[in-house]
C-alpha cells in the first residue's frame, strides 16, 4: 500500500505550488476594490514599462506590406510561371498535354498548334485560378520543367479573366535573364557554363 500512495499525491514535486484562488466578489463594493487592486498592480507597471521601452528603441516589427514582404519558403507553390528555352527564347512547352491530363481540379486547357518548323506548340495555354488548389502535379509531370510554382502569391484581381492568362505566367523575353531556374530534369545546373566545352574536330 505504500509504494501507491506516491502516485497518488499530485504534489510530489518541490516546484510544485498551489495557485491562491481568490474569493469572487459578492457584493458591488468589493468588484470595485478588485478592478482597483488589479489597475494598479506591479505587473500592470512592468507591462506599461516594456511597451514604453521597445517605443523609444523604434523596433518596429510590422511588416508594411506591400513594400515589404516575408521572404518565402523555396518550396512553397505559388502562381504558377511558364519557362522559356535561355538559348533560343522559345517557349519550353511541346503541348504534350499531360499537366492538362493529371491536374485534380481540371483547370489547365491546352490548345496546340504545328508552326512553321514543324514543332509543336501550344497556342493557348489557360489556368483557371479560382478552381486551382496549388497541388504541383503538374510541375511534376511536365517532361520540359515548362511550367512550375512560382514565389509570387498575389493574383488579386476584379475579373476572373485575369486569372488565366498566359502572358501573364510566361516569362516576357525582356526579362529572360532574370528567369529563374528550378531544379529538375532538363534544368540547367548552376555552373553550366563553366562545364560546356568545345567540341573537336575531325580534322
Amino acid at each position: 500500500m505504500d509504494a501507491l500512495e506516491q502516485f497518488k499525491d499530485r504534489y510530489v514535486s518541490n516546484g510544485y505550488y498551489k495557485v491562491k484562488i481568490e474569493p469572487y466578489p459578492k457584493t458591488p463594493w468589493e468588484k470595485f476594490k478588485r478592478v482597483l487592486r488589479r489597475t494598479f498592480n506591479y505587473e500592470l507597471l512592468v507591462g506599461l514599462k516594456i511597451t514604453f521601452l521597445e517605443m523609444v528603441r523604434f523596433k518596429i516589427h510590422t511588416i508594411q506590406y506591400p513594400k515589404e514582404k516575408l521572404p518565402v519558403a523555396p518550396r512553397y507553390r505559388a502562381v504558377h510561371k511558364l519557362l522559356r528555352l535561355l538559348e533560343s527564347g522559345n517557349e519550353r512547352c511541346i503541348g504534350c498535354g499531360l499537366c492538362e491530363k493529371i491536374c485534380i481540379s481540371n483547370c489547365i486547357r491546352i490548345d496546340t498548334k504545328v508552326d512553321e518548323n514543324g514543332r509543336k506548340v501550344p497556342t493557348e495555354y489557360t489556368i483557371n485560378f479560382g478552381r486551382c488548389i496549388f497541388c504541383g502535379y503538374c510541375a511534376e509531370v511536365c517532361p520540359e520543367l515548362a511550367i512550375v510554382h512560382g514565389p509570387d502569391y498575389e493574383n488579386a484581381s476584379e475579373q476572373r479573366a485575369h486569372f488565366a492568362l498566359k502572358e501573364d505566367m510566361l516569362t516576357p523575353l525582356d526579362k529572360l535573364k532574370e528567369q529563374k531556374e528550378y531544379p529538375g530534369f532538363g534544368a540547367p545546373t548552376p555552373a553550366a557554363d563553366k562545364l560546356v566545352k568545345k567540341t573537336p574536330l575531325a580534322y
